[in-house]
């Protein structure tokens, strides 16, 4: 019911957006737009017809970088595709060789499109591939389930498909996962195990320095979150039937967390709009494009993730198990470690991500490193200035040193 009650919802603004972008439109082209009261009817047109979530994903928009002074194409290439994601090649005009870089995005709510400014950066100097999840209410129920046993066969697959001496390379939620494959792979002394791992924000041991997203995961049973947060894929979509954990509901706890910054984010656009300020609207305009788009979960690997991850924290603890075997990151030898932090990260806490270090045991203290980058919050670690200043140089390092 609960998927139901919002698609209808979503159903009935439907109507007024177009009348919104309508009427947008029509005072656009009168010769009077400049005057009196118009252009706060204007704006406030243009924010109606934009009050709306997207459930389809957004493009990546990179179609050139710069190599060595150069502006050279770009071309997405799907390498191999499952049911539940496409592992996406940046196919650069170049034979220049690079080192190979698979970007694992989080499947926590949006789009891996969240994370292309991190790939346009990384694409200056490595071969990049990043993990395009679909969005699960696409997905038919026939396809079968996808849980977290199944992200790590996932991130496993897509590193066989790109080869031998490859680099990853983990955003947020899915440093634990990845920290499991190279520990699985490194068990099995698999030939695709990589060459280094950085793992950036990631809840690896979330014990250490809780945050309220860590609160917020633990304060209730596991049967509350499967009661409470699992729907049902309502007909009509491809997906129908699927038991999901809606994107809505992710967004709604994410905004609500930052209630009042969002609030006075639009209030600042609609004066911009007013006021004309085009380039300043269209940062704004741009984020929230890309924030309301959203992907809805499988509801087995958010509840996996949830109990696993966040109750549980198995990986820390030394209890988690892949297909009936012991997860044991002192196996990875091979494979150098990179963990990153942000000073002011209020959704993953100081330590969490640097907890991997304890954990790869096997590995030489000279192919370990930390850095804690000042200043940052959770997206400054993989995005805007510092993260291409200051963040990336070391991720270009390490690389290049393990190459």
């Amino acid at each position: 019911m609960l998927y139901a009650a919002y698609q209808a919802q979503a159903d009935l603004m439907q109507p007024l957006r177009v009348a919104g972008q309508s009427l947008y439109e029509a005072l656009s082209a009168w010769s009077g737009g400049e005057c009196g009261v118009v252009p706060h009817l204007m704006a406030g047109a243009e924010l109606l017809s934009r009050a709306g979530l997207s459930h389809v994903r957004p493009s990546y928009g990179i179609d050139r970088v710069a190599i060595n002074g150069r502006e050279v194409a770009v071309a997405e290439e799907a390498v191999m595709a499952t049911p539940f994601g496409t592992l996406l090649r940046f196919a650069k005009d170049d034979p220049t060789p690079q080192p190979k870089m698979l970007v694992v995005a989080p499947l926590s709510g949006h789009f891996a499109t969240l994370l292309r400014g991190t790939v346009r950066t990384l694409l200056h100097d490595h071969d990049v591939y990043i993990t395009d999840w679909h969005n699960a209410r696409d997905v038919p129920v026939m396809a079968g389930r996808f849980d977290f046993e199944d992200y790590v066969d996932h991130v496993v697959g897509f590193l066989e498909a790109i080869g031998p001496g490859a680099h990853v390379l983990a955003v947020c939620q899915p440093c634990v996962q990845v920290l499991a494959a190279v520990a699985v792979m490194a068990e099995a002394d698999h030939p695709a195990q990589p060459r280094s791992m950085t793992l950036m924000a990631g809840p690896v041991d979330v014990r250490i320095n809780p945050t309220r997203v860590n609160a917020l995961a633990t304060e209730r049973p596991i049967s509350w979150f499967e009661k409470r947060m699992i729907a049902t894929v309502p007909w009509g979509f491809r997906g129908a039937g699927r038991r999901v954990y809606p994107g809505f509901l992710q967004l709604a706890s994410f905004m609500a967390m930052n209630s009042g910054r969002h609030r006075g984010q639009h209030l600042d656009l609609y004066f911009h709009l007013v006021r004309g300020e085009a380039e300043r609207a269209g940062e704004i305009k741009a984020f929230y494009d890309e924030y309301f788009s959203v992907l809805d979960l499988t509801g087995e690997f958010y509840i996996d993730t949830v109990r696993m991850v966040f109750q549980e924290a198995q990986l820390a603890a030394g209890t988690l198990r892949h297909r009936g075997r012991p997860v044991d990151p002192r196996a990875i030898r091979h494979t150098a470690l990179l963990t990153i932090e942000g000073e002011r990260d209020d959704i993953c806490g100081l330590g969490q991500t640097a907890a991997a270090h304890d954990l790869c045991t096997g590995l030489r203290p000279h192919r370990k490193r930390h850095h804690m980058q000042a200043g940052v919050g959770h997206y400054g670690v993989f995005s805007g200035r510092r993260w291409e200043a200051q963040v990336y140089p070391i991720v270009r390092n390490l690389t290049l040193s393990s190459s």
